[in-house]
């Protein structure tokens, strides 16, 4: 059997997916693969990148049955002779900031992209260079003008090389801190939350009207995995987030409502730790919810109409202001029941009276039997 060579191996940034390069003396692929621990949710993803023998005029079913990788057949191909093979050296990885698609540039020309949302679903989607017609190996990459994902690589390039400089984070900082500091006064205490890795995020504290407040800033950096594939056109809608927790002065002292708020700080590396998103009416396991409690529901609604402000949009995109509110086990169990769980369960907590306060208050739905 013919011996594939892995020419090219980065990881993303939380080290879930394995992006590699790899060509025998046949063709050469491109692969995005799962790490270990998600190898049962999420299958690998190929784009053919090139011939490196003469495209054969019939599909390559004999490769295929072989176990080997299988050549383009020549009227899917823009180069029908045998193309070089391709030099470890000038090939570079460049991962879509949401952590779960990527492309491959080589010698500084944009070779194939593996989207993101293809992860989601079962069909094998990808773009390259090399290809003139869709086909069940890839689609044709094109160029910025007819193509989409051609233009989102070269945007995600410059997002790169830009947080690379290293001057973004300070003003995206400024404008979030002036946002919070206009709703709820001076920030009193601020946390680095990120380990000293990128990206830059912080929890900032503060004091309202008898209420502690604590809202992440970093989190709206990137768009979270799973949306683009969920939401579509309307994803700009729904892909970034910051996450904010209100807790009662009176029932809870500044020790104990910082350690209760310590949990923004797992959940605000959640979505790209775990290739996962976060919206309205998800819910959160977390051992420092307050007692009688298990974990947190998230939710823009329950901050009501009158108290809820606009975060500074990033790179076009609404941010959404998730506001983290104590749930029981029973209460949990019956948002996970069904997709729309969480949403019913905000619309008790509503007619219950509940806010983005936390505030203690009774069990609102019946122990599962």
């Amino acid at each position: 059997m013919t011996q594939s060579y892995r020419i090219a191996e980065v990881t993303n940034q939380q080290q879930t997916l394995i992006a590699t390069v790899e060509q025998d003396e046949r063709a050469a692929y491109f692969y995005i693969r799962p790490a270990e621990s998600f190898r049962g949710e999420f299958a690998v993803r190929g784009c053919w990148l090139r011939n490196l023998l003469p495209a054969p005029a019939q599909e390559d079913n004999e490769a295929m049955a072989q176990g080997r990788v299988p050549l383009l057949s020549a009227e899917f191909c823009r180069t029908l002779e045998a193309e070089p093979m391709l030099v470890p050296a000038g090939l570079q990885v460049i991962w879509e900031p949401s952590d779960d698609g990527a492309a491959l540039w080589y010698q500084g020309q944009l070779l194939a992209v593996i989207p993101g949302w293809s992860l989601y679903q079962q069909k094998q989607v990808s773009f390259s260079a090399g290809c003139i017609r869709e086909n069940r190996l890839t689609a044709p990459l094109g160029s910025a003008s007819t193509n989409d994902y051609y233009a989102r690589a070269e945007k995600h390039r410059h997002f790169w090389r830009d947080w690379h400089d290293g001057h973004l984070w300070e003003p995206m900082q400024r404008d979030l801190l002036k946002c919070y500091e206009a709703q709820y006064g001076e920030s009193l205490k601020y946390y680095a939350i990120d380990q000293g890795n990128w990206p830059p995020m912080a929890i900032s504290q503060h004091y309202h009207q008898g209420s502690w407040y604590f809202l992440t800033l970093g989190m709206s950096i990137r768009p979270m995995p799973w949306v683009d594939y969920l939401y579509d056109d309307l994803a700009a809608q729904y892909r970034r987030v910051e996450l904010a927790m209100a807790i009662d002065a009176e029932v809870m002292t500044e020790e104990n409502a910082v350690q209760m708020a310590s949990a923004l700080a797992s959940f605000a590396h959640f979505p790209w730790a775990r290739l996962s998103w976060l919206g309205e009416g998800h819910t959160l396991q977390s051992s420092v919810a307050p007692v009688g409690f298990e974990g947190f529901i998230l939710s823009h609604a329950l901050a009501r109409e009158e108290n809820r402000f606009a975060l500074p949009k990033r790179e076009g995109d609404k941010v959404n202001l998730l506001w983290a509110s104590p749930v029981t086990t029973a209460e949990r169990e019956f948002a996970e029941a069904d997709d729309k769980g969480g949403l019913e369960l905000i619309d008790r907590l509503l007619d219950y009276g509940a806010g983005h306060i936390f505030r203690p208050r009774q069990q609102i739905v019946e122990p599962a039997k």
